[in-house]
């Protein structure tokens, strides 16, 4: 590959997310802000939401990393199940999965084991990735667990991390008990220009690279509109681009590896107009 080339130690463009590559856009910082104040209140339930590739799932990853030790976790990345099988898994994560499967003893074992946690000093937050392929009836089960509380706390924080078809799901009638429930809710959004080339230099200086900008000025503007801000497809084509410069053995990213990277990616915007390179 190009490492070498460039002078670098691991890829700096993955499309995997990756806590230690993590750029703190204002819209990340203010999604973990809103986080971290959320659970502190005692509010219970908050929903993110973005477009696909904005960095859901990274900021959840940062989020759940920066948990106190007075904090136990449980994580569901793929919620795609009928309800039994959701509340099942919810109460394996949090260590109480024996017992009858139907859902009224499955929650009643959660209420259980949330009590002996909250006793011990342990707060509990279940972090839901990819929301919105929930089916119906599972998404509005969550109203049995936002249920269980004291007199004084929630039991159990909920967050939600969906695209925008979350909402939609959230919008209809049936959901509207559900809906009253969530306190806070935070769109995730895309990077401007500023922060494309600060994404684009911190993930560079993280992969191993030192001395000048490999991305020319026009090149990031160039990626800024190829990839309308959306993390995900600034790594695609900025690897992309990277492997075209490689293959021409040049040591910076000009506007025609950046155009020619975007005519090969679904999703880009491809017809990039003229610039007066």
């Amino acid at each position: 590959m190009y490492l070498a080339h460039f002078g670098l130690t691991q890829l700096p463009f993955g499309i995997t997310p990756d806590t230690e590559f993590i750029y703190p856009s204002r819209s990340h910082l203010e999604g973990i802000n809103l986080l971290h104040f959320t659970l502190a209140s005692g509010e219970g339930f908050v929903k993110v939401v973005g477009e696909i590739g904005t960095g859901k799932t990274l900021l959840c990853r940062n989020f759940l990393a920066e948990l106190g030790p007075e904090w136990k976790a449980a994580y569901l990345p793929n919620p795609q199940m009928e309800p039994r099988a959701f509340l099942r898994e919810v109460a394996d994560d949090l260590g109480t999965a024996d017992g009858a499967p139907e859902a009224a003893h499955v929650v009643k074992r959660l209420n259980t084991r949330l009590l002996e946690l909250a006793r011990t000093g342990k707060k509990v937050v279940l972090c839901i990735d990819e929301a919105q392929t929930m089916p119906r009836l599972t998404l509005e089960s969550l109203r049995l667990l936002s249920n269980l509380e004291t007199e004084k706390r929630k039991l159990l924080h909920i967050v939600l991390f969906g695209q925008p078809e979350l909402d939609e799901m959230l919008a209809v009638h049936s959901a509207r008990q559900l809906r009253q429930r969530i306190a806070f809710h935070h769109q995730l959004k895309h990077l401007d220009s500023d922060e494309v080339n600060n994404y684009v230099e911190q993930r560079l200086r993280i992969a191993g690279h030192s001395g000048d900008p490999i991305f020319e000025p026009v090149a990031v503007k160039l990626l800024t509109k190829a990839a309308g801000g959306t993390p995900r497809l600034i790594n695609i084509l900025s690897h992309k681009a990277m492997l075209l410069a490689f293959g021409e053995g040049q040591l910076h990213i000009l506007p025609h590896h950046i155009k020619s990277a975007a005519q090969d990616t679904e999703g880009a915007v491809s017809k990039l107009g003229w610039w007066p390179w």
